[in-house]
């Protein structure tokens, strides 16, 4: 049986984390970047262990919070996180298969989806050892049609789909927002320190809206001197991680 650890976050929210179900600062950024209104609803695809989820409940974000995970055991995982952080009453967590949302959400339910999705596509690069890893890591059960398809059945016009995704997966994630009617509208690199190469990138897709994307500064994790940038402090807030 796999043994869960508990993060704290600050402010009394807590996640549950295990090695096959843990969070990076893809997610983290991921989080800050969509940060859904107070009376905003919304819904995390492939949460995990529930970090994004409860990372916006330490934040205030959102009227209700969704996180839909395939796995049983990341499910198991972010229902505790809920649990540990006294959140069930703003915070629901579904072990759903984000490709049957039509199953249990009306149409333009949600204002805001997120998902920090499979980075390689399923036939490429050397495959993860673990099956939750092959999932997490691998196209090899949803890609990138069906997260913007199902986003496009939840989002009501102008709700928001939020990503990141590796640099070289950019043209297939615009392609494929583009595809559902998710017109790209916020894009922003993400870079280890100024004089490096962008590692990841945030994008914010509007259903219904017109072509108009706005590229916005890089957000730059550390200074020339080596430590977080002051922007990177912020959104970790109370959470200190070691990022180096």
């Amino acid at each position: 049986m796999a043994e869960f650890r508990k993060e704290y976050l600050g402010s009394g929210v807590y996640v549950s984390v295990s090695d096959e179900h843990g969070f990076g600062t893809d997610a983290v950024l991921l989080a800050d970047f969509a940060s859904p209104k107070r009376k905003e609803n919304a819904c995390d695809f492939g949460t995990g262990c529930g970090i994004i989820p409860m990372l916006w409940y330490r934040n205030g974000c959102a009227k209700h919070i969704w996180g839909l995970e395939l796995q049983r055991q990341g499910y198991e995982q972010a229902v505790l996180s809920s649990r540990l952080s006294d959140a069930q009453e703003k915070v629901t967590f579904l072990n759903l298969n984000l490709k049957n949302v039509k199953e249990e959400f009306e149409h333009a339910s949600m204002d805001v989806v997120t998902m920090n999705p499979p980075y390689k596509a399923a036939d490429a690069g050397i495959k993860s050892v673990s099956e939750a890893a092959l999932i997490a890591r691998h196209e090899v059960e949803c890609n990138l049609d069906d997260i913007t398809q199902a986003a496009a059945h939840l989002l009501n016009f102008g709700g928001r789909l939020c990503m990141c995704n590796r640099p070289e997966r950019l043209s297939d994630t615009l392609y494929a927002m583009k595809r559902a009617g998710i017109e790209p509208k916020r894009l922003r690199f993400v870079v280890k320190r100024p004089d490096t190469r962008p590692w990841l990138f945030l994008i914010e897709g509007k259903k219904g809206s017109k072509p108009y994307l706005d590229v916005e500064p890089m957000l730059i994790m550390y200074g020339d001197d080596g430590e977080l940038s002051d922007e990177v402090v912020r959104i970790y807030g109370e959470y200190k991680e070691n990022t180096k």
